[in-house]
Order: structure tokens, then sequence, then C-alpha cells
């Protein structure tokens, strides 16, 4: 029988109502806490328990306070940036490509929960990966849905929310995010 770790990692539907999955979220909530309770004067960047949790956390940089699901599924290149007040709601894999920064605020969710309200109360979902390239510039309080990615170089404006891929170098804002051209912005 496959556990329901097992099928979250795979992007399968699964219960996020499970023993082993509440372990994994404690877990990060101790990490989260310890990162963010951390000596100011720290020049390690983040809470050795946060840094440990991590996927791969390279010469990443991370603003208390933090929350994560997971923590497991977080994986950030050398040179990123993520701002105070940031949520990664890592069900599915989360990457971070580098140099990228993100803005204080930002959200990524992975997790999809059912549409059929039944099988939601459930607690059935499935996790998507969201993907963001190098050097990407992400504004505060921006949203990433299940399943987006982000190309090098792209921008996202404070406060929009990606319902949908953007291309590298692409500038998108708004709710739901869509292309501007730059050059009216001004």
């Amino acid at each position: 029988m496959t556990s329901e770790r097992e099928k979250m990692a795979s992007g399968a539907w699964y219960c996020c109502v499970d023993e082993e999955l509440d372990a994994m979220r404690m877990a990060a909530r101790r990490a989260c806490h310890a990162h963010a309770t951390m000596d100011p004067d720290n020049r390690g960047n983040m809470a050795p328990e946060l840094r440990a949790l991590l996927g791969r956390a390279d010469t990443a940089f991370i603003e208390a306070p933090f929350h994560c699901a997971y923590g497991a599924n977080i994986h950030l290149s050398t040179g990123v940036y993520i701002n105070a007040a940031c949520v990664f709601l890592d069900t599915g894999r989360i990457e971070i490509g580098p140099g990228s920064m993100l803005g204080p605020g930002v959200h990524i969710y992975c997790a999809d929960h059912h549409h059929d309200p039944a099988l939601r109360q459930q607690g059935l979902e499935r996790a998507l990966p969201v993907s963001i390239g190098a050097n990407v510039w992400i504004g505060g309080g921006a949203i990433l849905l299940p399943g987006v990615s982000v190309g090098d170089g792209a921008i996202v404006g404070a406060g929009s929310v990606l319902t949908r891929d953007v291309t590298a170098g692409e500038t998108v804002v708004g709710n739901p995010a869509r292309r501007i051209d730059e050059r009216t912005v001004h």
C-alpha cells in the first residue's frame, strides 16, 4: 500500500489528515519557530533547524518570520533572498533558482484541494510543484498558485496573483496576473 506521503510526492490525490504528515508539519512548525526566535546577530542567515529541514538551501537568506508546511520540498539555489512573512505551502516541490528575490509576504501554494466538497472535507488534495527560475523578482504580497512556473529574469508585480506560467523575461501584474509592457509603466 502506498503511504499518503508517497501519494503526495507523486502528485496523486492524497489525504492530508495523516499521522506521518502531521509529524512532518510539526517538525516544520518547530523549525520555523526556531528561525523566528533566532538571535538577530546570527550570521548564519537561517536557524540550523530550518536549514536542516529544507530540501536544499545553498546560500539562501530567509528573513523571519517564515512559514512552511513541510520544508523538505523547498529547494533554494545560491543567492536566493526571501523577505519577511513569506509562506510556502510546500506539499509539492518548490524550486527557486539562483539570484531570485521574493519581497515580503509572498505566498507560494502547492496544495490543490479537491473541488468536490465532500472529498475536500475528507482532506483530499494533491501537490502541484511551483518553479521559479534564476534572477526572478517577485514583489511583496504576490501569490503563486499550485503548478505555476516563472521563467528566468521575470518580474512579478507586488500583490499579483499568478494563475498561469510566466515566461522568461516577462513582467506580470494584477489579479489574475497579466503581461505588461514595462516601457509603459513609467
